[in-house]
């Protein structure tokens, strides 16, 4: 039994002790490249998910995070504009959105999309310095991205008319 608490107690103590290695090597590029603070990007893309694997590239796995998050919303949003073959939720989200709604949305399709782009030009040809300036300007996209979607969900309110329609529905029989 002592092995065994051991065993779980040196686990946690590697897993601290990987988020300080990996607090500490951000310290240096943070400072190298007026990097925004490693709680502000742990808090939008959870970076600390780093600290479990070794990389002399950190820089690159940061903006690899960032990417994630970046395509993740850029479907969602496409399925707002967009949509096709999606998941019935999806429709009523659409009916309550207006027209200013979806200009919002297009504008951040438009700067998701963009920054999809950097992305795969930073996959083609590895530059730290790249993937710093990445970081800054993903960083600062995604504090104005998040507030304007953040906005337009709020208008949405599933569990009024529309979401008593979609469990209401006999037509449906999947």
């Amino acid at each position: 039994m002592v092995d065994k608490d051991k065993s779980v107690k040196g686990n946690s103590e590697e897993k601290d002790s990987g988020l300080d290695d990996l607090k500490k090597n951000y310290s240096v590029l943070h400072k190298k490249y007026s990097l925004p603070e490693f709680s502000q990007l742990n808090e939008d893309f959870q970076i600390e998910h780093i600290s479990d694997s070794e990389t002399d590239y950190l820089l690159r796995e940061i903006r690899k995070l960032i990417g994630e998050k970046f395509s993740n919303y850029l479907r969602f949003v496409e399925m707002l504009l967009n949509p096709v073959s999606v998941p019935m939720f999806v429709y009523s989200v659409v009916k309550s959105l207006d027209e200013n709604d979806r200009e919002e949305l297009n504008k951040i399709y438009r700067e998701i999309a963009k920054k999809e782009v950097e992305i795969v030009a930073l996959d083609t040809v590895y530059s730290e310095e790249g993937e710093a300036n990445f970081i800054k300007g993903a960083y600062e996209s995604w504090q104005s991205i998040k507030k304007d979607i953040n906005s337009i969900i709020k208008k949405v309110d599933l569990d009024k008319d529309n979401g008593k329609k979609l469990n209401n529905d006999k037509n449906y029989f999947g």
